[in-house]
C-alpha cells in the first residue's frame, strides 16, 4: 500500500527526469525527423482521462499526414498513416514525449492505457476501477502476452492491476514491455487500427448508467415543462 501511494510516484518522478535526460539526443533526433517527414506540429496532442477521471493533455510524436480529401474532410488512419509513423508506433518510440506527462504526474511508468474523454460514458462499472490510477507509459496487458487485446480484454487486464500493485509487478512489466516491442514490431503492429470502444459499443446497444441516469433526468425535466 506505501508503494503504490507514495513510494511509486517518487520513482516515477526520478526514472523519468533520468530517461528523459539520457534519451534527450534521441528525442532531439526524433523531432527533427518527424518535423522534415511529417511537417510541423511535431507533438500530436490530445485530451486523456487519468486516476480519479482527471482530464490532461498527453503528448506524443506525430505519426500521421493531415492528408484531407476534396471536401476538405480529413482522410482516414490507414490513409494518414506514414512509414516513419509506423515505425515510430511498432517500437513505442512515439510515446517518448510522455515522460514530461509522468514528470508532472499526469501518468506513470506503469499503468492502464491513457484513453479518450469521449469513451467515458461508455465503461461499465467494474471497468470504472482502472481510473483508481494513473495511467501507464507502458501497460499491464504486456504480462498477457497480448499486445493486441480486445477491449474486454484490455480492461479486465487494467483493473485487475489497479487492484494489486507491487513494485515487483511493476518491475516485471517493465521488462516484459522490451519483449513486447519486438513482438509489435514483427506484427506490423504500427499499421494496426482498432474499432474505438464508442463504435463497439454502440454497436451492442451498450450505454453506462450514468447516460441512462443523465438521459431520464433530462426527460423529467421535460414532461415538467
Amino acid at each position: 500500500m506505501m508503494y503504490q501511494k507514495s513510494v511509486k510516484r517518487l520513482l516515477d518522478i526520478f526514472c523519468s527526469l533520468i530517461a528523459i535526460i539520457v534519451l534527450s539526443p534521441l528525442l532531439i533526433l526524433l523531432f527533427v525527423l518527424v518535423r522534415v517527414k511529417l511537417g510541423s506540429q511535431v507533438l500530436f496532442k490530445q485530451e486523456r482521462v487519468g486516476k480519479d477521471k482527471r482530464v490532461f493533455t498527453m503528448y506524443k510524436f506525430r505519426t500521421m499526414t493531415d492528408k484531407r480529401d476534396d471536401e476538405g474532410n480529413q482522410l482516414p488512419d490507414e490513409a494518414r498513416m506514414t512509414k516513419l509513423g509506423s515505425f515510430l508506433r511498432s517500437t513505442s518510440l512515439d510515446e517518448l514525449p510522455e515522460l514530461f506527462n509522468i514528470f508532472i504526474g499526469d501518468l506513470s511508468i506503469v499503468g492502464p492505457r491513457p484513453l479518450l474523454v469521449e469513451y467515458l460514458p461508455y465503461y461499465n462499472d467494474f471497468e470504472i476501477q482502472r481510473f483508481s490510477v494513473r495511467g501507464g507509459l507502458t501497460q499491464p496487458e504486456v504480462i498477457y502476452d497480448n499486445v493486441q487485446p480486445t477491449w474486454d480484454e484490455q480492461f479486465k487486464y487494467e483493473v485487475d492491476y489497479a487492484n494489486n500493485i507491487t513494485f515487483l509487478l511493476d518491475v516485471k512489466i517493465i521488462f516484459l514491455t522490451m519483449k513486447a516491442v519486438f513482438k509489435r514490431y514483427n506484427l506490423d503492429y504500427g499499421n494496426y487500427v482498432r474499432k474505438s470502444l464508442i463504435a463497439e459499443r454502440t454497436d451492442f446497444n451498450f450505454v453506462s448508467q450514468d447516460v441512462v441516469a443523465s438521459t431520464e433526468e433530462q426527460d423529467t425535466v421535460t414532461a415538467k415543462r
